[in-house]
């Protein structure tokens, strides 16, 4: 079967739907009956086929391998309860991750394979997409380099893919955060705001170190001063102290311009609270939790979208939150679900049907 738009699709003659049980998903264990490749060589696009999940076969010389040239994207795509299915903000992501090939020195996805793809991929995986409240369709499109020789240069060909899960919430409870004083994640002029594989390759060790202790994740600091707070493993953070919603800025280019992190800011904003995108200091964070200013911390990614934190823990203090009481974040999280999925209208564009 071709697509209108030219692309090569090829259906599964049976799909694996009907051995999973939808009601219980963890994060990124099932994947669809389908998935879209396509093979960037001699500087064009090619190759561009949905086509039946199923492995790779790669060569061990595979430049990716060796030397980490590999990107991606995390999106969601949610159903209407009249069965409509939409993604979230995905041209978002599409810039995002563009970006991020970018600062890779790889090729730019051209948004026809991107988006285009994506929607004819998940229209013909619609039905793997849950119904259930907190669940979705998580989409994970991904590049990496493909030139079969050793060899430290940008590579010449490369794959994208792009691969869909059924999911359930990333992180169920509140959370337990580790503040990192030794371990660095990015520093300025490095790739901290690209999506890139080895960011995530480079925050395992610390993340090991403080589950050992009892902690879920990681709060970065800058690399300097281990002072400046940067983000909480996968997620942007937020503080609420006082009357204001305060976030780490952009400017050092050393954490990711989060999807969900952007349309927190606009709802924080709508509900009257004064926004503040700036540095931040793990010292002025302890010293409002002290006089009582401080509130609520919380964390905002696409695979956890707004996650609840408990605690903090920096050195020897301890801080800790009644998540009971952290009425702006529970907010925000039922006001992100109910747009998600068509409790309410979605007058920011976010929804993009499929």
């Amino acid at each position: 079967m071709v697509a209108a738009s030219g692309m090569k699709i090829t259906k599964v003659e049976r799909s694996k739907l009907q051995d999973i049980n939808l009601d219980h998903l963890p994060f990124g264990k099932y994947f669809s009956d389908h998935m879209l490749e396509a093979d960037f060589e001699n500087g064009v696009w090619k190759n561009v086929e949905i086509k039946p999940y199923q492995p790779l076969l790669l060569e061990p010389s595979l430049a990716a391998l060796h030397y980490g040239q590999a990107i991606f994207e995390g999106i969601k795509a949610y159903k209407h309860s009249n069965g409509d299915s939409f993604i979230f903000r995905p041209f978002d992501n599409y810039k995002r991750f563009n970006i991020s090939a970018d600062r890779m020195e790889m090729p730019v996805v051209p948004e026809e394979i991107f988006i285009e793809g994506m929607r004819q991929l998940i229209e013909l995986d619609n039905s793997w997409i849950p119904s259930r409240p907190e669940h979705s369709l998580y989409i994970r499109p991904f590049m990496f380099s493909s030139d079969e020789v050793i060899g430290v240069k940008p590579s010449e060909t490369y794959k994208f893919l792009i691969i869909l899960s059924p999911t359930g919430p990333y992180y169920a409870e509140p959370m337990k955060i580790y503040v990192e004083e030794n371990f660095v994640r990015a520093a300025p002029g490095g790739v901290g705001f690209a999506k890139t594989a080895g960011n995530y390759a480079a925050a395992m060790k610390a993340t090991s170190v403080a589950r050992k202790q009892g902690y879920d994740q990681v709060l970065w600091t800058d690399a300097l001063e281990h002072k400046y707070i940067q983000e909480i493993g996968t997620m942007n953070v937020f503080f609420i102290i006082g009357d204001k919603a305060i976030t780490p800025d952009l400017e050092s280019q050393t954490i990711l311009a989060g999807v969900t992190r952007d349309s927190v800011l606009t709802l924080l904003e709508e509900a009257g609270l004064k926004v503040e995108e700036r540095p931040i200091s793990i010292d002025e964070v302890v010293e409002a939790y002290k006089k009582g200013d401080l509130k609520e911390v919380f964390g905002t990614g696409t695979a956890a979208t707004i996650s609840l934190i408990k605690e903090l823990k920096y050195i020897r203090e301890v801080l800790t939150f009644n998540p009971a009481e952290c009425k702006v974040s529970a907010m925000i999280k039922q006001q992100m679900a109910d747009i998600r999925e068509g409790r309410i209208a979605d007058k920011h564009g976010w929804l993009y049907r499929i």
